[in-house]
Formats: structure tokens, sequence, C-alpha cells
């Protein structure tokens, strides 16, 4: 799929079969040009820079640096799934929006901009399938195959919306892939929400499963793991928290792969039961695994480093989803 873009002074239209174009660029002056194909699920853009003291590295389409650039130009050549493409259903049409933006230095005489960029498809009519695809992701870590994403009520498929009003419960399914593997046992080690895609030292984050496997939410909510289905799966059921409330969350997890055998008190899934304290998802007996989640969960180091070869580790993200007031 291709679109010839033409440069108008306030305006820029791009037509192609499938699909339409519009950046609005109210803000574009005569010193550049910018030229914009949306692909079947993918985007380039050129930005075409007159002025000598421009620094065309600077620029950025969502977070993604430029492709290529040099002293005049520069090329970005992205996935629709990448560099923060917000994704939006209007009636027929499926949306991705994104912004360019020029990110001055402090001594430069270039001032500052953003630039909307938009990709409007026509809606594909066995598209809603697939709807929910930004928070349901698969990662690859040798031949394992991770995923992890946002499901129904009743996990049977992917969730029918990314709101959840205020104490509602979010279904978050996560499983593991293995062809040559032994059966492996999937844990949920680490899990933060955040309202970025990438989480950064200054980042505001909101613990959820820390400690090497404690569901702290679990302590005050109706938070708590599912009965396994099968070993290579997990499921959690998340009751909202009061946390970037009206904005796009992120849930940044660590999702571990481990020898079935090999549990102790830092590989484990463990929730908070009222009446009954700290249980261990896959062992009740061994419920004492879980008496570290009120300090520091350690093993021993002789044991974690032998064992080490017994499971791996994949960061994964969920979302973005939106906490929505009750009454809203």
């Amino acid at each position: 799929m291709h679109c010839v873009s033409r440069k108008y002074s306030v305006m820029m239209v791009s037509f192609c079969q499938g699909a339409l174009l519009l950046s609005l660029a109210v803000a574009m002056a005569v010193y550049a040009d910018m030229k914009v194909d949306c692909g079947p699920d993918f985007v380039t853009l050129m930005w075409t820079e007159s002025r000598p003291q421009a620094d065309t590295s600077l620029l950025r389409l969502g977070n993604c640096f430029p492709t290529s650039f040099s002293a005049g130009e520069a090329y970005f050549y992205v996935d629709l799934t990448d560099c923060n493409f917000r994704r939006l259903v209007t009636g027929d049409a499926l949306v991705y929006s994104n912004d360019l933006t020029y990110v001055a230095s402090a001594d430069s005489y270039n001032l500052a901009f953003t630039h909307p960029v938009v990709c409007a498809y026509e809606r594909p009519k066995d598209w809603y399938a697939t709807i929910y695809d930004p928070v349901f992701k698969t990662y690859s870590l040798g031949d394992l195959q991770f995923n992890i994403g946002l499901m129904n009520d009743d996990f049977s498929g992917p969730a029918e919306s990314t709101r959840f009003p205020l104490g509602s419960i979010i279904p978050i399914m996560a499983s593991v892939v293995q062809e040559t593997h032994q059966p492996l046992l999937l844990l949920l080690e680490e899990c933060v929400a955040a309202t970025t895609l990438e989480l950064y030292p200054e980042s505001t984050m909101y613990p959820i499963i820390s400690n090497k496997g404690c569901l702290l939410e679990s302590v005050s909510s109706r938070s708590k793991f599912e009965p396994r289905q099968k070993s290579s799966e997990i499921r959690l059921s998340l009751q909202t928290f009061t946390f970037a409330m009206g904005e796009e969350v992120f849930i940044h997890c660590k999702l571990l792969a481990w020898d079935p055998n090999g549990l102790d008190s830092t590989k484990k899934a463990c929730h908070f039961v009222e009446g009954h304290g700290w249980e261990l998802l896959d062992n009740l007996a061994q419920s004492n695994l879980c008496d570290c989640c009120e300090s520091k969960c350690k093993s021993r180091r002789q044991r974690s480093v032998a064992s080490e070869k017994h499971g791996m580790v994949q960061k994964a993200v969920i979302g973005p989803f939106t906490i929505t007031d009750v009454y809203s």
C-alpha cells in the first residue's frame, strides 16, 4: 500500500487504497516538508528540513528515534505496534495516531514543535476478534513463547473493553508455550503499574506483585490468583486500584518459567486469604514458603545459582488500559 503525499499551507492529506492519512500541520511553516506513507501495518515518514541549524537527529516519532538521518532529512520506518502509536475505533474506521516532535536543545535557536500524524484505515469485517491485540502480547525467549494479556470475565477470550471502573476486577492471564522443554511452571515474579510503556527511574509506579511472587494487592482487596488449569498458565484476578485514574496504565511484569519441583521462597505464587493468611497457589501444604511475604524473600545463594538452568525470566508489558471512576 502506498500513499502519495502533498503538502499544503495548513494541512497535508494523503489518500491511498484502503487507508486515509490525515496529518494536521497547522503550525507547519515553509521551512520543512513532511511526507508520510501508511502501509498495511507500518508507517514511513520523511521529514525534509531547510533550516541549516536544525538537528534532524532530535526528531522523534512517538518514542522512536529516526531510522536514519542526515543534515537535512530524517526518515522513519516503524510498525504501527511500536513507537507508542495509539489505536482507536470510530465507526467503520481503525485509526492510529502519534506525534512527530522536535526536541530542541537548551542552546538551540530552533524551537521545539509537535505535529500529529494519523493513519486511518477501513475497519476490516473480521477485525473484532483481534481488537485488543495492544493489550495481549507475545514474547519469544529461546524456544519458549510467553503470552500475557487482559481477558474477559471467565478467561475464555480477550477482554471486551480496556476501561475498568474502580473496584472492578481485571482478569489477567499469562502462559508459556514450550516445545522441547520439560513441563514448566509459570510464575509472576514481579508486576508494577505505571503510566508509561517503558519504565524510567523517574516513573511513578504502583506495586502489585513483589518480593518474588507475593501478590501485595491481595492484602487489602479482592485480588487473587485463580486455581490453575495447567502448570504453564497463571491467572490473576486483579481488583482495580486508585492509580492514574482516567489515564493510560501499563502493567510491567517479570514472567518466570520454572521447574515445577523447584519451588522455594523466591520461586512461588502467593496471595493473602482473609482469615487464613498467606497461601501458596500450587500447594497449600507448602504455604510456609509465603511467610517471607511480610519481610524479605531470599533463597540460599548456592541453591539459587545452581538452579538458574531450570528456568527463564521474560519481561512483559500489558496495556494500555484505563481505570475509571465508578460514576463516570
